[in-house]
Order: C-alpha cells, then sequence, then structure tokens
C-alpha cells in the first residue's frame, strides 16, 4: 500500500520523472524501541524523494546535499523533518528553522 501512494506522490511531486528510468525501493527499518519506519525511495538520477511513514503519518522529503550518505529534508528556510541514512543505518531528525538546530526523533535504525 505504501509503495502505490509513494510512486503517485512521486508521479506528482516530481513531474520530471520518467516512469520508465525511475527506480523505487521499499525499505523498512527497525528504530529504537522497536519503532517501525516503511520508507519508500524514489530516484530518477536527478531528483530523489523518500516517503516516510512514522506514527501513522506520510512524511515527503526530498534530496538533500549531504557529507556521507543520504539526507531527505523538506525545501523551507523553516522546521521540518529530515531523514539521513548511511548503509543500512538511518535516523530521523527535526529541523527547527528558528534556531537552525536538529534534533534527534528516532536513532538506531536499521534496515531490515
Amino acid at each position: 500500500m505504501i509503495h502505490r501512494i509513494a510512486l503517485g506522490l512521486a508521479c506528482v511531486c516530481l513531474p520530471t520523472f520518467a516512469m520508465a528510468d525511475m527506480n523505487v525501493q521499499n525499505n523498512r527499518y527497525t528504530c529504537e524501541r522497536g519503532v517501525q519506519v516503511p520508507v519508500v525511495y524514489a530516484d530518477s538520477g536527478d531528483s530523489a524523494i523518500a516517503v516516510l511513514m512514522v506514527e501513522g503519518n506520510q512524511i515527503l522529503l526530498y534530496s538533500e546535499p549531504a557529507a556521507s550518505g543520504a539526507r531527505y529534508g523538506w525545501p523551507s528556510d523553516g522546521s521540518n523533518y529530515v531523514w539521513l541514512t548511511n548503509g543500512n543505518e538511518a535516523k530521523l531528525l527535526w529541523h527547527d528553522g528558528t534556531t537552525n538546530t536538529e534534533t534527534t526523533l528516532l536513532a538506531a535504525c536499521t534496515q531490515t
């Protein structure tokens, strides 16, 4: 189900994606306290998104520059979620646009 929803979001949010050239991956992470985070990644080569399911909500994030691994966030100067991945590990952060600080919400997420 999340795969179909995320694919639909990818088609709407990234109109430059050519369906034949789109790489879609459906992953699941297990984080601290046993929290499950399903994630769908859609990548066209030029643009990428991640759609996360956290606490019953879908979170759409866009690829951002990262020092290592991958970083997804919302393109604004305001507050937003940030999803960081490196290999099979990930964490979810909250970026406070007012103070420009990031707080870890879910750590020790491992792809299962």
